[in-house]
């Protein structure tokens, strides 16, 4: 028996970073655009500087036409680069946070927490794209928004397309609890992850999951694919490939996550 369209999985290219490159529903989306070549970013006075430390596996030329760009937050570097800034400038359509909505010009459309928006499919009919909640460090949103900014996630649905979800900078298991209790079962996730911590905030705190914290959220989210970005190239991160694949394993979750 062949699967159903609701469950076949389809192509998630990665570059690097929190760069994923997907075609769902007829449209081609791309998260957090980052492709600047390794170099550390000036920091603002009393915040952690950036560093990359290795290329993106691609350029903004191999991309092909992209119809979205789902962007978690446009304040940090290793999420939007002078690259990926570049490259928006030349795309229909930006999704991100109020704030980045209102910063990025008319291209850019800010969504609130569970904003849906519908887009046009070329074969006809429409998909729904719906911001989810993310928090972006240890604690309350409250807490968090001060000091690390605003970010969300996407959730992706269409009549006979998987459900896909797209996690941003999430440091919040309940935040994916929330996601849940609307959307699951997720088909594919797209689970921003790295342990990434900085000692300088919040006192060495996670501000993005760690592998446990992935292995978890994908049993919370019932996803029966999970892709995980935003866990290489950047100094930062303190949990890699290695730590995924342990983490999955343990849980028993081995045969649903995919790295590139």
């Amino acid at each position: 028996m062949s699967a159903s369209p609701a469950t076949t999985q389809f192509p998630v290219r990665v570059f690097g970073g929190p760069t994923a490159l997907f075609e769902y529903g007829g449209l081609r989306f791309l998260t957090d655009p980052t492709f600047d070549a390794p170099r550390t970013y000036p920091a603002p006075p009393g915040a952690p500087a950036l560093t990359k430390t290795a290329p993106s596996t691609g350029t903004p030329a191999d991309l092909g036409p992209v119809d979205v760009v789902l962007l978690s937050h446009d304040e940090h570097d290793d999420n939007l680069d002078n690259a990926g800034r570049a490259l928006l400038a030349d795309i229909p359509l930006t999704l991100t946070t109020t704030g980045g909505g209102a910063r990025l010009g008319k291209k850019a459309k800010g969504l609130a927490d569970w904003e849906s928006i519908e887009l046009d499919r070329p074969g006809g009919g429409t998909l729904t794209v719906t911001a989810v909640p993310a928090i972006h460090g240890p604690g309350t949103r409250e807490e968090v928004e001060p000091i690390a900014g605003q970010v969300i996630g996407f959730v992706l649905t269409g009549e006979d397309l998987p459900t896909v979800y797209v996690s941003g900078d999430n440091a919040s298991l309940d935040a994916v609890r929330e996601i849940a209790e609307r959307f699951t079962p997720i088909d594919t996730a797209i689970l921003f992850a790295g342990a990434p911590r900085f000692a300088e905030i919040f006192d060495g705190g996670l501000i993005v999951l760690d592998s446990a914290q992935a292995a978890e959220a994908t049993e919370i989210l019932g996803a029966r694919r999970v892709v995980p970005v935003h866990f290489d190239s950047w100094s930062h991160f303190t949990e890699g490939r290695d730590e995924l694949e342990a983490a999955f394993t343990a849980a028993g979750l081995a045969d649903r996550l995919q790295l590139s």
